[in-house]
């Protein structure tokens, strides 16, 4: 299986869980949302959202990444993807997307030259839409505002947001033909290095690039998770769980915040757990509500891989028209 459905999972399950990002009252989500089976978009007010209380103030214009969305920086009930349209990604997929389109376009990859292009379209007014920028692209660019090279501008962030380019980068060289599984690893950890310096970041990179590579060469995923020692992770407990309601499992027993490595773990239940349904494994993550965006990029990633992407969900994906620079993406499909 190729690596490049890893990717496309990860899009679709990001943008499935876009509209209820980061909602913890699951009573708001259901009644804002109901029980839904497709994309969506997202509506105002968020009643979780905690942009009235957040702020950023770029030390100078090589900070600036909020460009026009810095005006809704500390206003109540503001969705933090507001703008963005039913099937489309946030922030930190499209700069996957971007990366997978980077490494096409070039025809080779070095984590210098992405970093270049990092900067050149996070500074880019009208390059993205999207209302939040995670914590991680603020250090970055506050770093690099102040002179720091560019190697150096990443923080120690351990947020699971940190793995949100490992499928695009993986894909795109897989599709340079660099397979080696030790050269993929070394540019799994070095990118995640760059943005996210932390022990759980590095840790949940290096094993959830483990994971898709041994799915890639065939391995079911349950085999994989029962095999591979990945810290918290017990299939076992899993078993034990797979009874209980999935806002049971990932709400009371594991966090559905963004904290790794729990919510790595969170995010490889779901994948156990619906090993063999795409669709349904990323609408139950993302009904759960927290970070299911970014816990969405391990589990759509797992299952993409593992079992499939549905072609109804490529349809929808609005970042299918950005990946036409590479046919093989869209080859048989009627979008």
């Amino acid at each position: 299986m190729s690596l490049q459905n890893a990717f496309l999972g990860s899009l679709v399950g990001d943008a499935i869980s876009m509209p209820v990002h980061w909602y913890y009252d699951r009573n708001a989500l259901d009644r804002d949302y109901g029980d839904f089976d497709d994309y969506l978009a997202p509506r105002n007010p968020h009643p979780d959202s905690i942009l009235w209380r957040s702020s950023y103030h770029p030390i100078n214009s090589k900070a600036d990444i909020l460009h026009e969305q810095k005006k809704y920086w500390g206003t109540r009930g503001v969705h933090y993807h507001q703008f963005l349209k039913a099937g489309e990604n946030t922030l930190n997929l499209k700069l996957s997307v971007e990366l997978y389109r980077w490494i096409i376009l070039n025809g080779e990859y070095s984590l210098d030259g992405w970093l270049r292009r990092y900067v050149q379209v996070m500074l880019t007014p009208g390059w993205h839409r999207d209302t939040y920028a995670e914590e991680y692209h603020r250090n970055f660019f506050t770093n690099y505002a102040r002179g720091k090279a560019l190697h150096s501008c990443g923080s120690a962030d351990l947020h699971i947001g940190a793995l949100s380019l490992i499928p695009g980068l993986l894909a795109g060289l897989e599709a340079l033909d660099i397979t080696d599984p030790a050269t993929l690893m070394e540019h799994a950890i070095s990118l995640v290095r760059s943005s996210h310096d932390h022990e759980h970041a590095l840790r949940a990179a290096a094993d959830f690039t483990r994971i898709l590579l041994h799915l890639a060469d065939g391995i079911p995923i349950r085999k994989v998770l029962a095999e591979l020692p990945i810290p918290g992770v017990s299939v076992s407990q899993f078993m034990n769980w797979a009874d209980l309601p999935d806002r049971v499992v990932v709400g009371k027993k594991l966090s559905t915040a963004c904290y790794l490595p729990e919510s790595f773990v969170a995010s490889l239940y779901f994948a156990w757990k619906y090993h063999d349904d795409f669709s349904l494994g990323l609408l139950q993550n993302a009904k759960v509500g927290g970070d299911n965006c970014y816990r969405s990029v391990v589990v759509g990633g797992t299952l993409g891989i593992g079992c499939g992407v549905p072609r109804k969900w490529l349809r929808g994906l609005l970042s299918m028209e950005d990946l036409r620079c590479d046919l093989r993406v869209v080859k048989g499909l009627s979008l």
